[in-house]
């Protein structure tokens, strides 16, 4: 079985033609989209900023990190799932998009960059609270980078034919 017919089982599915087809499920799936976009990165963009040193400089980093963590995984599942109900709606169109490839290629990343970071930065916050690093502020302007690649390339995909 190829990949093609896969993705052609896919949009064949009434869940997908009921999200791509109707008038108002593709569309609210996208704001949901963009609202776990904007939960999620900001929340992102709050810590990078504080690693960074260019925001809320007299909290401590592990406060932040910490109070910020449960919002964080909220909009990352929102993200995740709406973002994965938009795939299953267009899987054909997806596969075709060079935007898309971006897009999963910075994914990626980020999940390496999780890897290489996770334990020594955001895994040690409180030392962070005594002086923040070379390699968070490394990594927190890593993060920023790939997430803005992320948010660009994603909005680039409604450009792809």
């Amino acid at each position: 079985m190829s990949i093609v017919s896969v993705l052609e089982w896919i949009e064949s599915t009434d869940l997908s033609t009921a999200i791509r087809e109707g008038a108002l499920p593709y569309p609210i799936i996208g704001g949901i989209h963009l609202l776990g976009i904007a939960l999620f990165g900001g929340m992102v963009l709050a810590t990078d900023l504080r690693l960074l040193g260019w925001a809320m400089r007299r909290r401590p980093v592990s406060d932040i990190v910490q109070q910020l963590q449960a919002w964080k995984w909220a909009g990352f599942v929102v993200v995740a799932v709406s973002g994965l109900l938009l795939a299953w709606a267009e899987p054909q169109k997806l596969y075709r998009s060079p935007a898309f490839w971006v897009k999963m290629a910075l994914l990626a990343l980020v999940g390496v960059h999780a890897l290489v970071f996770r334990a020594r930065v955001y895994g040690n916050t409180a030392q962070l609270d005594v002086a923040i690093t070379a390699e968070a502020k490394v990594a927190a302007a890593v993060s920023l980078l790939l997430w803005a690649g992320l948010i660009v390339s994603g909005r680039l995909i409604a450009y792809d034919a």
